[in-house]
Order: C-alpha cells, then sequence, then structure tokens
C-alpha cells in the first residue's frame, strides 16, 4: 500500500493529538528515521530538532537499543508483573537507584509520563493515610507547569495555560502558586505554604525546566528553596522529570545541578531512548516505608496491565549503557554552546520576547504566532521539523546530533522566525 493510500483510507478513522482535524493539515506521512532524519514517504528528509518530544535522546534507531529488543523479543516480550518478575525490570530499577542521588531507592514501573507523575501523587496522598492524617490530600504546583494530559495531572498544570482550562469545573482543586524565583514571589509562596500546609500532602514540581507550559526556566536555588519551605511544612517534595531526566538540562537529572533530593521523582519521555513506551516513578526509602504494615489496605493499589514491560525495560537498560558508553552529557554541553550562538541573531528581530538555553534546549519566545499551520508548514520547506507551540519555537534535538545538522536547525529557526518577525 502506497503512503497516499495508507493515509486517505486511515485519516478518516484517526484521531490526532492536540489537534483541530476540521482546520489542521494532514500529517505528513513518515517512511523511516535514522539517527536525526526522519524520511517522508515521498522521500524527503527533515533534521527533527525536537527528538519526537524529546525522547529519542540517542537519535533513531540506535543500533545497540534495537538489538537489545530483538533479543528479548525472542525470549519474553512481556509477562505481567503481579505476583512474577524478571530481570530486565529488576536490572533497571538496580540502575536507576544508582544513578538518582540516595535515598531514592524504590522504583515502580508504568507506562507514560503521566501515569508516573499520577503514581507519585498517588503516593503521595496514601503515605499520608497511612499515617492516620486524611487531611493532607491537596498538592501545591506552579504557574508555567505541565505535568500531563489525565485528570489529576490536569489538576496541578498551569490552569490558565488553555490546554485544560476546559476541564476547570471537573478537576480537582489545587494551589497554584508563582515560582518563588525573587524577594516578592517568595514571600507570597511562604504565606501560602503556611495557610494551607496541613492540607497538602507534596509540592510538585519541574526542576530547572517547565517544558510544555512555556519553556520556562529558573534556578537551582529555587529548588532548594522549595526544599526547604517542604521540610520547615513536613511537606513531601516531587520532582517531575518526564522532560528534564537524562541529560536534557546538562546532567543526568535536573535534581544534580540544585544538590536537591526529592521525596518521590518522575521520569519518562528518554528512558527508553525514545523506542517505546515507558515510565518510572523512583520514591525515597521513607516513602517506601510508609506502605509497609500488616494491613493490606497500606499497600500501594495500583499495577498498570503493561508496567515493567519486558521489552521497554530491555530498551531502557540499552539506553542506560550508551550513557555509560559515549560521551552524552559531554554532547549536551556541546549542542548548549552551538545552540546559544545559533539562535543568538534571533535577539535582534522584532517581535522577539527572548532567546533562551538550558543544557540541549533552546527557546525563541516571540510576543505571539499568528499563522501557527503557516510557521510548521515554513519549517517543514526549510527541511527540519520544528513544532512551535503558543509562542514558542523550541529546540530540543538528539544528544547525538551532527553539528552541521545542528547548524541546519539554528539556522532554519532564524530563517524563518526573522521572516515572521519582519511580517515577510
Amino acid at each position: 500500500m502506497s503512503a497516499a493510500d495508507w493515509l486517505e483510507q486511515g485519516l478518516p478513522h484517526i484521531w490526532l493529538p492536540y489537534t483541530q482535524m476540521q482546520t489542521t493539515p494532514p500529517p505528513l506521512p513518515v517512511a523511516s528515521t535514522k539517527g536525526s532524519r526522519i524520511t517522508l514517504a515521498d522521500g524527503r528528509e527533515l533534521i527533527d530538532g525536537i527528538a519526537s518530544w524529546w525522547t529519542a535522546c540517542h537519535g533513531y534507531n540506535h543500533p545497540h537499543i534495537a538489538q537489545a529488543v530483538r533479543g528479548q523479543l525472542d525470549k519474553m516480550p512481556h509477562v505481567m508483573f503481579g505476583g512474577l518478575a524478571h530481570e530486565p525490570a529488576l536490572t533497571l530499577a538496580r540502575r536507576l537507584a544508582a544513578l538518582l542521588p540516595d535515598p531514592l531507592e524504590r522504583v515502580f514501573f508504568c507506562d507514560s509520563g503521566s501515569v508516573a507523575v499520577e503514581v507519585a501523587m498517588k503516593m503521595s496522598v496514601q503515605f499520608w493515610l497511612n499515617q492516620g492524617f486524611t487531611g493532607r490530600t491537596k498538592f501545591l504546583s506552579f504557574r508555567g507547569g505541565y505535568h500531563g494530559d489525565t485528570f489529576a495531572c490536569m489538576s496541578v498544570c498551569d490552569p490558565e495555560e488553555g490546554m485544560h482550562s476546559l476541564f476547570a469545573g471537573a478537576l480537582a482543586k489545587q494551589i497554584i502558586a508563582d515560582l518563588p524565583v525573587d524577594e516578592a514571589s517568595e514571600a507570597a509562596f511562604d504565606r501560602l505554604l503556611a495557610a494551607h500546609a496541613e492540607e497538602l500532602a507534596a509540592i510538585v514540581v519541574e526542576p530547572l525546566a517547565q517544558g510544555a507550559g512555556g519553556m520556562i526556566f529558573h534556578g537551582a536555588e529555587v529548588l532548594q528553596k522549595l526544599r526547604r519551605a517542604a521540610d520547615r511544612h513536613g511537606i513531601l517534595l516531587i520532582f517531575d522529570e518526564v522532560f528534564t531526566g537524562f541529560g536534557r538540562t546538562g546532567t543526568m537529572f535536573a535534581c544534580e545541578s540544585a544538590g536537591v533530593v526529592p521525596d518521590i521523582v518522575a521520569l519518562s519521555k528518554a528512558l527508553t531512548g525514545g523506542t517505546m513506551g515507558l515510565a518510572a516513578t523512583i520514591a525515597s526509602r521513607k516513602i517506601f516505608e510508609g506502605f509497609l504494615s500488616d494491613d493490606p489496605l497500606h499497600a500501594l493499589m495500583h499495577g498498570p496491565t503493561f508496567m515493567a514491560n519486558p521489552l521497554a525495560c530491555a530498551a531502557a537498560n540499552a539506553s542506560l549503557d550508551l550513557f555509560e558508553q559515549e560521551p552524552r552529557l559531554a554532547q549536551a554541553a556541546a549542542i548548549s554552546e552551538a545552540l546559544k550562538l545559533g539562535l543568538a541573531p534571533c535577539r535582534d528581530f522584532p517581535r522577539v520576547k527572548d532567546v533562551r538555553v538550558l543544557g540541549a534546549i533552546g527557546v525563541v519566545e516571540l510576543d505571539r504566532i499568528d499563522d501557527m499551520n503557516g510557521l510548521k508548514r515554513r519549517f517543514v520547506e526549510a527541511g527540519v521539523w520544528v513544532r512551535p507551540f503558543r509562542n514558542i519555537v523550541y529546540l530540543t534535538p538528539a544528544l547525538t546530533i551532527g553539528e552541521g545538522e545542528l547548524k541546519c536547525l539554528t539556522d532554519a529557526v532564524v530563517a524563518v522566525v526573522g521572516e515572521r518577525a519582519r511580517g515577510s
């Protein structure tokens, strides 16, 4: 079946993500991927500037990951994780615990980043319930934050950013604050925390970089303030590292940069190197021990059917091999410098509000984007795959991207944003 055939015959039956399908052009048919390139069915090649929503940290089709998945497929593609265990999952759990700072040591596997955050929230509430605290059921999160599209996760996202505003009446009411980035916001945060401390289970934050909420960066000192405040009020601290984990901000995990250890961390996205869905919620020793009891109801009653899928765990173990064997963090540092240099000309364009870089994340923020579909089309015409959102054009390439490919990306952003900024 040709691409024209399967696209034409399949589109009437598919529901695409984040897409108003009445007005949006059809998706581009993809034939194959390799490295940092997407080959379309008509033969055109696009340099991928966003690594498939930040997942393909080693590029597409890395042979080491592919070999690991093939080998696991021959032995055992899946087995339930209730009452059974298998080597890929237990090895991966041990390795993740070793990579994360002590006392983060207990790994609960699930399917996606949203579910990993949901599990972290559920753990937090039940931790307090198991201790006899029935009122600690709310969460404090931050404007500009995004934590997923499921109902609990939507409730801790920025309520004003629009993606989930339709659901306001159906969501649990949480406490939403400004990040404490200066004296005024820190004072307001402290007052808010003091007023609600007895009803809060945890603080939820994306460390260093708030991703889908606007690619907003903050310093390590903000996370240190959150840790001190959480300890002062006896509240748990959750780091959502679905976006920031696995080298994206320049260290393996964002918490390392800040020298702050959360009580629970959520991981996904690049966990398998972009090969298949897998997520993990890793809890501290204290959290885990809060579930140990003679009472069966004190157990964590959660269990996704495909949790700890052996194929996905094999891919994740192979991805961790690559972080050990190849210079990914050095590559992230080189990408950071190239993004700073390559995107700098955008600072001089009208309508550009900011240009910022953190690790392997480069952002050009405009005052607005009037024709989103037209802007996306121009990037494809320029030979790159870049997906702007809201008023943001951003790059989060594979950590393995070639120097020339990265320059093509930054040159395309400068050219296309320059056109739009000048109204041409």
